[in-house]
């Protein structure tokens, strides 16, 4: 299982922990890429996607797409 973390690069409050133990946390610098940034992830094969809670409001794969993928697990955090 390969975990990753998304957020904003304006971002400073949301996984600095996951960051500071060294996980996988992605930044976008354009809010728009989400869904870009999420694809690269699941080609990369990471399965477990965990994305910060402003980011996932521009995501529309998270409803459309992922949802109801059994091997794919997007995970919006609420802080």
């Amino acid at each position: 299982m390969s975990i990753s973390w998304i957020k904003s690069c304006n971002d400073n409050k949301n996984f600095r922990l996951a960051k500071g133990f060294g996980f996988d946390v992605y930044e976008v610098e354009n809010v728009e890429d989400v869904d870009e940034k999420i694809k690269e992830l699941v080609d990369n094969n990471y399965n477990t996607i965990v994305v910060s809670k402003e980011l996932s409001l521009f995501s529309q794969d998270i409803i459309t797409k992922y949802k109801n993928m059994d091997n794919i697990n997007i995970i919006i955090s609420h802080k």
